[in-house]
């Protein structure tokens, strides 16, 4: 498993790398710092939306298991409504509809709530599943020992949902990485409007455009990296009796 994960942090490297080496090779290093300035935003974009996304997901995932009728109906609505409908349709519904309601957000908070929250959608499905896959016995191990449900699903239920729940969210979050392109839409200048920008002014359309793939792809392969090595420290953990 280590020998994987550095394998393909040693991959990630190298794409990064030979997206830098193309730049520099094409005449384009006076626009690098742009670039980097890009990535810098799109990283912002995608933490910010991996914390709305989990926390969204995690509270949708358990209103819609134990919580009350009107909560359940809220988190659903939440879930079909945002997996149902364009993550691009809403970013824009976020920041152009939103001001004729009052409510003016800046773009990089448009970017990060609208994102996070549709993928949070996603994330939901998984964490209730995960949690639907734990057995039934582990809940009447957690009523014989005369806990609540609280206790139950700190202690028992979700640190075994939680190992079965990394890899699917790693999926999401590369996806979330992905869609980040879309918020070049309300003026952010991510890693994609950036590499337009560059795109207007030198015409290498080739050279800029591979190099805006591989920082993807390098992106994309260091949040591999860090889910499988989180999921091997969960397992571990679940093994030795904890999670962390």
């Amino acid at each position: 498993m280590r020998s994987t994960h550095s394998a393909t942090l040693v991959v990630a490297i190298l794409c990064f790398g030979a997206g830098l080496w193309v730049t520099g090779f094409s005449s384009l290093r006076d626009f690098l710092p742009e670039l980097l300035r890009g990535v810098i935003v799109t990283v912002q974009v995608t933490a910010g939306g991996a914390v709305v996304a989990v926390v969204a997901a995690f509270g949708a995932a358990l209103a819609r298991l134990y919580g009350p009728k009107p909560l359940r109906w809220f988190a659903s609505t939440y879930v079909e409504v945002f997996r149902g409908t364009s993550a691009l349709v809403q970013l824009f519904w976020l920041f152009f509809v939103l001001p004729h309601f009052g409510l003016t957000l800046s773009p990089l908070v448009v970017g990060i709530a609208a994102l996070g929250l549709n993928i949070g959608a996603y994330g939901a499905e998984v964490v209730r599943g995960a949690i639907g896959s734990v057995g039934r016995g582990q809940w009447e191990a957690a009523t014989a020992l005369n806990l609540t449900r609280a206790q139950a699903l700190r202690c028992i239920i979700l640190p075994q949902a939680f190992v079965a729940m990394i890899p699917p969210w790693g999926n999401l979050f590369i996806e979330l990485l992905k869609a980040t392109s879309l918020v070049s839409l309300i003026t952010l200048s991510d890693l994609a409007f950036k590499a337009q920008q560059i795109n207007q002014n030198t015409l290498r359309t080739a050279e800029v455009f591979a190099s805006v793939l591989l920082i993807y792809l390098a992106l994309s392969l260091l949040i591999t990296v860090a889910m499988r090595a989180l999921e091997a420290r969960a397992a571990r953990g679940l093994r030795r009796g904890r999670v962390g």
